[in-house]
């Protein structure tokens, strides 16, 4: 696995840096990279400003600071404090003897003039909130109108969070030896206009967190053989929809099968209340209308048998209400059904309420894809704790009940519990009714041929993320809705296939 591809906690990142210099890369050194990698990673416009805290991220701003004295671009060094590592003190000995302009910060002054400003006030390790003149001076940075870089992570960010009071905001965020959570959770996407990760030879201890890259979702995704038939690729279910949501289910379909995610036949399954206002959608798949009590589903063993009897996947929830009918029909499926069950939106709410042992000892094989206020319902945990901890919520959750989560938020979560994907890919138009419906439709094509629980869930969340942010960049957040994103699958699809 690239380096540039693992995720590490702050725990982790802290271990594998030390691990590093107790193998032979002298700390001094390593610094000196991470000044270089980021110094080369930078369009800079002079002059720059470095404003730097008491820790190693303070070194790094004084490699920076002596590179471009060195390069004839004219900088300022100002430190918020006067306390420094040992290796950081060497190399702010260095900016002073060669002349390098170094200043105390003081209250109330302005960041104005600035074409770039450097962020190395904190650091990976900054826990709680920026106050004083740490909060002023994020503050006069985000006010300053230059070009922001923060060197490993924007100070004030909870680096295994991505939450804040108070934090810089970026334009160009560069982590050095790996990314950490906190790059891609909770707010990050709004404070990081872009990222890159600068590798400089740290060794990670602990890889089972990885970001999910085309490459590594491209392979699935092969031109296909000619001496192939539908059924190589899956028949599949969408079970959804009710009098009050007829829509979920439909847009679920047009991301499985008009927009051809991959799956070979698409059964939709409705209350036979909705079937004449969803056959005109229909065209690709088959409708397989179910028993309905004049609101939803109404449960028929018989039935499901029938449905249920030759595909290989799943998806359940979409639209589908909280009746009894369709609390029986996720009972059935999860006691009978032999394939690989989605379970998402009504289907969740239905789930948390029965005992964990019936999810542990399912005769399926589970994906749950629940938000984070859906994921607090199965989980009985408050958002708030998921939300500090949303890769150890979901870990927790994957281990104890064998089901594969795809938790849901800015960037997703996929995990089993051993290994975990984040999933950086979507946009903010995507927070819109729907989005959900129709990752569940691309998700179950998508694992009706991907055999690996995990592997689909990832390659399904990637391919929703980059179907809506090609909507995005057509319609624009405020404008588009889930049918944009549903429409824009096939372009990624068709992308990932001439990418092999």
């Amino acid at each position: 696995m690239s380096a540039e591809n693992i995720i590490l906690s702050v725990a982790a990142m802290r271990e594998s840096d030390a691990r590093t210099i107790a193998e032979g890369i002298p700390g001094r050194e390593l610094m000196l990279r991470a000044g270089k990698a980021v110094f080369e990673r930078i369009d800079w416009k002079a002059p720059a400003a470095i404003l730097c805290g008491s820790g190693n991220n303070a070194g790094d701003g004084y490699v920076l600071a002596k590179l471009l004295h060195d390069a004839g671009t004219a900088c300022e060094v100002i430190m918020l404090s006067d306390r420094c590592s040992e290796d950081g003190a060497y190399y702010l000995s260095l900016c002073q003897e060669a002349g390098v302009k170094v200043t105390p910060w003081t209250p109330g002054r302005t960041l104005e003039g600035f074409g770039t400003v450097v962020d190395c006030l904190f650091g990976t390790g900054f826990r709680g909130t920026a106050e004083g003149a740490a909060a002023e001076a994020i503050r006069r940075i985000n006010e300053s109108g230059a070009y922001v870089v923060s060197v490993d992570i924007n100070s004030g960010l909870n680096g295994d969070s991505g939450l804040a009071e108070t934090c810089v905001r970026s334009d160009l965020t560069v982590s050095v030896g790996s990314f950490q959570p906190g790059h891609f959770l909770n707010m990050a996407k709004d404070v990081m206009k872009e990222k890159v990760n600068c590798d400089i030879g740290i060794r990670p201890v602990d890889e089972h967190i990885s970001l999910v890259t085309e490459a590594d979702i491209a392979p699935f995704f092969r031109p296909r053989a000619n001496n192939a038939h539908k059924g190589t690729y899956g028949y599949t279910a969408l079970i959804g929809g009710s009098r009050k949501y007829s829509g979920a289910v439909r847009l679920a379909a047009m991301a499985n099968s008009a927009m051809r995610t991959g799956a070979g036949v698409v059964k939709l399954a409705v209350p036979d209340l909705l079937w004449p206002a969803v056959a005109p959608a229909v065209l690709e798949s088959t409708v397989f209308p179910l028993m309905d009590d004049g609101d939803g589903i109404a449960f028929d063993e018989g039935q499901f048998a029938e449905l249920t009897g030759n595909v290989r996947t799943a998806a359940f929830g979409m639209g589908v209400g909280t009746g009894e009918g369709a609390a029986q029909a996720l009972r059935w499926l999860l006691e009978h059904f032999g394939g690989t069950l989605i379970v998402d939106a009504d289907g969740l709410t239905l789930l948390s309420r029965l005992d964990r042992e019936r999810i542990h000892g399912a005769a399926c094989r589970l994906i749950l894809t629940p938000h984070v206020k859906e994921f607090s319902r199965l989980t009985g945990m408050e958002t708030g704790e998921i939300l500090h901890a949303p890769i150890a919520s979901a870990e927790a959750y994957a281990k104890e009940t064998g089901a594969v989560i795809l938790l849901k938020g800015p960037s997703t979560v996929v995990t089993d519990g051993v290994r975990t994907r984040v999933v950086d890919a979507g946009c903010a138009g995507m927070a819109t009714a729907g989005s959900g419906d129709v990752l569940s439709g691309i998700l179950s094509a998508a694992a009706a041929f991907i055999p690996d629980r995990p592997d689909a869930a990832a390659a399904a969340a990637w391919i929703n993320g980059k179907a809506g942010e090609k909507a995005q960049e057509r319609y624009g957040s405020v404008a588009m809705t889930a049918g944009d994103t549903a429409n824009c699958v096939r372009d990624i699809v068709s992308a990932l296939e001439k990418a092999n």
